[in-house]
């Protein structure tokens, strides 16, 4: 595998129609302090990992079941793994005692090489950094509102002793009518380089131009390739990613300050216009720029010759409008 040696720093849209992107625990989306719509960085990590699951790559951080034991007198119930149980389906062997056999496993998921792990079990903890750091993904479309449906359940609720306790229940969905959430995120790949080379890693070569394709392939796809009942509506509308070149800092403050949404009829028009002076400022730094985007939805506002431009969903070099 070809080692990965440059920097890279971008973005990711995700518009959300009729859909709640990231719920906080009351079922509400969520909000900052002041009342801004935002979506964590796990929410998006979530759907990179389920179209990595869905490829065929080893993922640790994501929930499986077992059957285990109920209560007395009771069967088997459905439960979530735990952390090392998770690790001991996915190996087929017990957390180690050596930190060094660990680590060689946890290398081999692919969320682990990009995202970094908190491995914190009874024989191990250990804490991996990350090359791929995603930031908080912030609503930038101003007229976003909350929307609450009742929902009718076709069954009663046998815990109600209200009037209605002979009735089926109600229940409530909330949802944002339209909701375009940009995060921002940087690559750093020397991130593991403290691990190459170490006695029983001989084989570890840190972070790969494989493992960065399948951040970038899931960048471009998680969010679309979801469709759970909360999340059908929300999708990839556009991604940008900046690499530099080996061997130069390659450092930019993240971009997502610099964007702004508006409407031009049914298109979503997302001006990147101020981003282009940082571009200008390091462009003896950048190997290349590449934009991805709906062309059926969406238009890019980003006048900078450096910018090669893609079909989101085919991949297909296209024309910028």
């Amino acid at each position: 595998m070809a080692k990965k040696t440059n920097r890279v720093v971008g973005l990711i849209g995700i518009v959300s129609r009729m859909a709640n992107w990231n719920a906080d625990f009351s079922g509400q989306p969520k909000t900052t302090s002041n009342g801004q719509i935002f979506g964590s960085d796990k929410a998006l990590k979530y759907s990179i990992k389920r179209y990595w699951e869905e490829e065929g790559h080893k993922i640790l951080y994501i929930r499986s079941y077992k059957l285990g034991a109920g209560k007395k007198n009771e069967g088997s119930k459905l439960q979530p793994r735990t952390l090392d149980e998770r690790y001991e389906h996915l190996f087929e062997e017990k957390v180690s005692t050596n930190s060094i056999d660990v680590l060689s496993r946890l290398f081999k998921c692919i969320d682990v090489l990009n995202f970094g792990a908190t491995f914190a079990v009874k024989e191990q903890n250990i804490g991996l950094a990350g090359p791929v750091q995603i930031g908080q993904g912030l609503n930038k479309y101003d007229s976003a509102m909350i929307e609450v449906q009742d929902i009718l359940s076709p069954f009663r609720n046998s815990s109600d002793d209200s009037v209605d306790k002979d009735a089926t229940s109600i229940g409530k969905k909330r949802t944002v009518d339209e909701s375009h959430y940009i995060y921002p995120f940087s690559v750093n790949p020397k991130h593991y380089e403290s691990y190459v080379g170490l006695p029983g890693l001989e084989d570890f070569e840190g972070y790969t131009e494989e493992a960065y394709k399948a951040f970038k392939q899931g960048a471009l796809h998680g969010a679309t390739l979801q469709n759970t009942n909360s999340k059908s509506g929300a999708e990839n509308a556009f991604a940008l990613f900046v690499e530099f070149k080996e061997g130069v800092p390659g450092y930019l403050p993240n971009l997502d300050t610099y964007v702004t949404i508006s409407k031009k009829g049914d298109l979503t028009v997302y001006d990147l216009s101020a981003i282009v002076p940082l571009f200008e400022d390091v462009q003896d730094h950048i190997d290349r720029i590449e934009l991805y985007v709906n062309p059926y939805a969406i238009q890019v506002e980003l006048e900078y010759s450096g910018v090669t431009l893609y079909n989101i969903f085919t991949g297909k070099e296209i024309t910028l409008n």
